[in-house]
């Protein structure tokens, strides 16, 4: 029995024809839905900010940010968490939970997403100061319930990414961002519109919330350290471009910085010692224009 409170269950109208087309009209038809999602996206910008702004805080303070998902919303938010390591080099402080542990990632396991208990299980990793980020296209996954609502009673900041802008769940927490992509071409078929909008939001936040730490310099990857030679190659040609200094030059100062990417640009922007750079950045919390700033006062 089709839901009508969930908008994702609603039967579209533009595509009960959809069986019977051909190939090239059936693909124009996935395309013609997917290109509403990026208004959708920019309607809940306000909301996504009000999240990047708690994230910010909770980051700096020290606290994590998390991730609760199931199926196709769970496997976004691993991917978004696992792809910010090596991107912003920033390890181990945004997580994702997955109903049903890494097993769930490629094959379904029955049950796990209408689990409340094993979702405030999992939630028994949150502290107070982190954020709770529960991803449903329903908004109200049971998993995902269960984690916020344990969230909340352990002094976390909780948010909720749903394609269900009446969800009740969104009543409970502090930020929710309530995509309205409205019924998906295949009935119910979460991963097309709602896990679009999904994604894009993903990207959208942890980007945003990256560079507010300071983990780029301009719109430059700075963040990342010279692991091997393929990488460190590609690190030199980030600080030229940042600096607009010689190769040879800038190599020299990635080999003082033992690789690190911040420390040579703060090193090389602000004319000072690997060390004095490195200790700029931590006084900045990580920050590159931060540390500049700092050396330019100090």
């Amino acid at each position: 029995m089709i839901d009508c409170d969930v908008p994702t269950e609603g039967r579209n109208p533009r595509t009960v024809d959809v069986d019977v087309l051909p190939t090239i009209e059936v693909l124009r038809l996935i395309n013609a839905e997917d290109t509403t999602v990026p208004a959708v996206v920019a309607a809940v910008l306000p909301q996504i900010a009000e999240l990047v702004d708690l994230a910010v805080e909770s980051l700096r303070a020290g606290g994590r940010v998390h991730y609760f998902g199931a199926g196709t919303s769970g496997r976004l938010a691993v991917i978004d968490a696992a792809e910010l390591p090596p991107t912003f080099g920033l390890w181990g402080r945004v997580v994702a939970h997955h109903a049903g542990g890494l097993g769930a990632l490629s094959q379904a396991i029955e049950d796990v997403e209408d689990d409340a208990d094993l979702g405030a299980r999992d939630a028994a990793d949150v502290h107070p100061g982190d954020i709770a980020i529960g991803i449903a296209a329903s908004g109200r996954t049971p998993y995902v319930a269960g984690a916020l609502r344990a969230a909340v009673r352990t002094g976390a900041r909780t948010a909720l990414i749903s394609a269900n802008p009446r969800a009740p769940l969104g009543e409970e927490v502090d930020v929710h961002i309530g995509l309205a992509t409205g019924p998906e071409v295949i009935t119910g078929s979460t991963r097309m519109k709602a896990g679009t909008a999904t994604k894009l939001v993903l990207n959208a936040f942890s980007t945003t919330l990256m560079i507010r730490l300071g983990r780029t310099y301009s719109n430059l990857m700075v963040s990342v350290n010279a692991l091997n030679d393929k990488l460190r190659a590609r690190l030199v040609r980030i600080l030229t471009e940042a600096t607009g200094m010689d190769a040879g030059i800038c190599e020299t100062a990635l080999s003082e910085a033992g690789g690190d990417t911040r420390v040579a640009l703060v090193s090389l922007l602000g004319e000072v010692p690997a060390a004095r750079a490195t200790l700029a950045l931590q006084e900045s919390q990580g920050g590159v224009r931060e540390a500049l700033q700092r050396l330019r006062t100090g």
